[in-house]
């Protein structure tokens, strides 16, 4: 189904109808997948294709896309481990039973398993690498920048009082996105509201 969204024309509703008709896949399998396309968001629950959709289609963006789907459809297993989309199939397993709670030989672990493991094949988790590398070298940047003022103490008896050192972290959850806008309107903010000179 995948394969075949990305050559047809985005529908204005992505329905049963546009899955038999425009996508050419008939009976209770592709139907049923629908849903999970949802909880992939590219489809938003009225059936109206997402952004997310329109960027699957681009063949750039595609596998970004699809690892933005994965990071919070799979949001648990990435919690357990960051790197998930890097294990081996075993320690992949193991995690997805643990998170389930279901039987090692379950139809649960082992649909679970198969399907990540067929999103993995087209995900692309190097561009996350980079964007989290940019962030934090912009974060790092702020905080030089932007330095807590040292607070003296004055004691009696001591002329020079003893400087106290304070410094704080800010840990941000930032969204799931290609625009650069996004995060220039974060750290803006940042600057405005929270970091005072």
């Amino acid at each position: 189904m995948l394969d075949k969204i990305k050559t047809a024309s985005v529908p204005e509703k992505f329905s049963q109808d546009f899955v038999a008709e425009k996508l050419l896949m008939k009976g209770g399998t592709p139907r049923s997948i629908i849903p999970f396309i949802k909880k992939m968001g590219l489809v938003a629950t009225d059936g109206t294709p997402t952004e997310r959709y329109k960027e699957f289609r681009n063949p750039a963006k595609s596998g970004t896309a699809i690892a933005s789907a994965m990071r919070e459809l799979y949001e648990q297993l990435f919690e357990m481990n960051e790197y998930i989309h890097d294990t081996n199939l075993n320690l992949l397993k193991g995690l997805i039973v643990e998170a389930t709670g279901a039987e090692q030989n379950s139809t649960v672990v082992s649909k679970t398993l198969s399907t990540f493991q067929a999103l993995r094949k087209i995900a692309d988790f190097d561009f996350f690498s980079e964007e989290e590398i940019e962030v934090s070298a912009e974060a790092a940047d702020s905080a030089s920048t932007y330095a807590m003022p040292q607070i003296h103490s004055q004691r009696s008896g001591n002329n020079g009082g003893e400087g106290i050192n304070l410094s704080y972290t800010i840990n941000l959850n930032l969204p799931t996105t290609t625009d650069i806008e996004v995060f220039n309107a974060i750290f803006k903010s940042l600057k405005q509201h929270l970091i005072q000179e």
